[in-house]
Parts: structure tokens; sequence; C-alpha cells
């Protein structure tokens, strides 16, 4: 079922050089007269949205500051704040393409589902149905990842957290990996949502705990793959590693090109946009590009008669930066330097669209 109603549709060429010209939102028009041919296209989106904690003390983890009587004075009014400044950005997700936002949503930094469902049922967004798939995971501030699925695309079949177990480390408790599966507009598919370790005591030291998230991430995409030769897997998150470092090149076997990628490697349109000098995130003056969508080469078929990546995008807008001050230009953030700022995130969100051919009834 291609869900007229509910997916808007697109004329566009199949040229060797793919080139496009967008005329009218949601259109794209052929470059040759001839080629009638119509699109439908989806988008799948990660977002770290900063601390997404309700006012709640829970004594099984480190939230104290995140109460009305902590260091943040985390109140009512703060966090339905919050929740509005992220329904804000997540309406605007991928609306381009299609007006719908994301079919698939991968989230960092929730406390737990009922952040979510709270989320989920924003103004702006409630109408979209999304779905909560979550687990509460070991991570010691109670900071897990999770799933939005908006129920006209996906159908979900199942989910399952991978913990963590670095080697030499048996007391290391950090956020799980999420692996969602089932059916966007009736192709199989799976997704990965991912929070890495983060660099806290210096890039080099602590390495070997990314490259360890991303050997467990690589063991379930192989699995995967050895399961149902041909899968479809994406793998997101924010992985606190650039494109070009080894837990992303060596360990995830990424590379950033199409050209003669082998079936055993992952494509990442992130390095193009990391060698631009575009990030999702910064600090002390440089930008990071930690927030990433990656994909098996079996998104990269380019015939168009299955779901195909299209194009990939860093959220930036103008309105999710820090208007100004020191900082001016950076991701707006909740809070800064102790302070209460009332923006969204320090954390750009990335999405990709992926395109299929519109096959009329």
């Amino acid at each position: 079922m291609e869900h007229k109603m509910r997916c808007p549709l697109f004329r566009r060429p199949v040229l060797v050089a793919l080139v496009f010209v967008l005329f009218l939102p949601f259109v794209l028009r052929a470059a040759k007269a001839d080629d009638q041919r119509e699109f439908v296209a989806v988008a799948v989106g990660f977002y770290n949205v900063e601390n997404l904690f309700d006012t709640i003390n829970d004594p099984n983890i480190r939230d104290d500051d995140w109460t009305p009587q902590g260091s943040n004075r985390w109140n009512t009014e703060r966090y339905f704040e919050k929740l509005d400044n992220l329904d804000r950005v997540i309406y605007k997700l991928a609306q381009e393409l299609n007006p719908d936002g994301v079919a698939i949503l991968g989230l960092a930094e929730v406390e737990n589902k009922t952040v979510l469902e709270d989320l989920a049922a924003q103004e702006r967004i409630r109408d979209r149905n999304y779905q909560v798939v979550h687990e509460t995971g070991p991570d010691g501030r109670g900071m897990d990842v999770a799933f939005f699925y908006n129920p006209t695309y996906f159908e979900y079949e199942s989910h399952k957290a991978y913990p963590t177990i670095i080697e030499g480390r048996p007391d290391f408790r950090t956020r799980d990996q999420l692996l969602l599966s089932g059916n966007l507009l009736g192709e199989r598919m799976h997704f990965i949502v991912a929070h890495w370790p983060s660099r806290v005591g210096g890039e080099a030291r602590s390495r070997p705990l990314r490259t360890g998230k991303a050997d467990i991430a690589r063991h379930i995409i192989d699995s995967i793959q050895a399961a149902e030769p041909g899968a479809r897997v994406f793998m997101m998150g924010d992985f606190n590693d650039n494109p070009n470092d080894i837990s992303i090149r060596k360990h995830l076997r990424s590379v950033g090109r199409k050209e003669g990628i082998s079936e055993e490697q992952l494509y990442n349109p992130y390095e193009d946009f990391y060698r631009r000098g575009i990030g999702t995130n910064a600090w002390r003056d440089a930008w990071s590009l930690f927030d990433q969508i990656l994909m098996t080469p079996s998104l990269l078929n380019g015939d168009y008669s299955t779901f195909t990546y299209h194009r990939a995008e860093v959220f930036n807008r103008p309105f999710l930066r820090q208007p100004s001050g020191r900082f001016q230009g950076y991701p707006f953030r909740t809070f800064g330097g102790g302070v209460y700022l009332g923006g969204f995130s320090d954390h750009f969100p990335v999405y990709v669209f992926l395109i299929r051919e519109h096959q009329s009834d």
C-alpha cells in the first residue's frame, strides 16, 4: 500500500548526473520533459535532544540536578518549554520533501518512556501518532536511546537492546544500543540507534570505549546480514567521534563513497559534510560531526524499484543557533555555563531521504 493520501509524490529524472531542479514545494520535476515517473519520499532521522528529563527524582539514577530542588531548578515550566522546543524541531525535520516529516527518528539523552510519550503528544507532532520504542538502560545518569516511528509509514515488528561489554572493564555502564526492525511502507528494514561514550578524560584515553561500542554494532549488523542476505540496515547515533575516526572508519567499516563499496562496508554520507567543515555540535571553538546516519550498500541500488538513498542533511537552521554572544552560531542549548538559556539542544539533528518509484494501482 502506497498511502497515497499521506505520502507526497514527486516527478524527477533518472540521469547519470542525478541533477534535480526544485520548482514548487514537494514537487521535483524531471529535467527531461518526457520523464513522467512519480516518486515517494520518506525520511529517517536522528536527534540528540540533550537531557530530556522529567522533574521527578528517580532514586535509581543520578538525576538530582533535574528536579525543582536541584542545581538546574528543573521545574514544570522549564520541562514543558523544553518539550515545546523539541516539538518545533521535530515538526520541521525533512518537510522539504515530505510534509509528514521523519518516518523514523532515533533519539538520544532521554530519561524514560514517560518523557517520550509527553514529547509525542505535543501539539505540532501529535497528529503523526509517533509510537515509542524504548528500553531502560544501565546508564548511571539515566540517559537512554529510543525511537519514534510513524505507523502510517512503518509497521513495527520487533526491537532488542544490546548491552555494552568492554573487555577489561566489567564495571563500565553506559547506554545500550537499540535495534528496531519492521517494514517501511512494506519494505523490511532495520535501524540501530546508539549514543557512544563521551570523550571525558581525553579522546585517546576514552577511545577504546567507543571502538568497543563500534565492534558491538558491527556484530549486530553482520548478524542481520548473515540471516538476511541483502538486508537493509541503518546505523545512527551520537558517536562522540567524527566520520574519519577509527571507531567509524575501521571498526564500523565505513566509507564516504558509493563507488566500489562492498557488502561488508557501510556508506557514510556525512563524510562529505565533515570535509566541508559542517558539524552538528561545537566545543572550544571547534565543530565536530558526532551525529551521523550510516547505511548498508543495499540501500544504494539506484533503480528506484525499492527504497534507495537520495540525500543526507544536517538540520542547522538559524532558529536552532545561539543568536548572540560568545557562542553565536553554535547549537542553541538548554543550559550554558550553568545558566538556563531555554534553547533546544547542544546538537543539530540529521536525517536522510529515501525514494522509490510510485507504482500506480
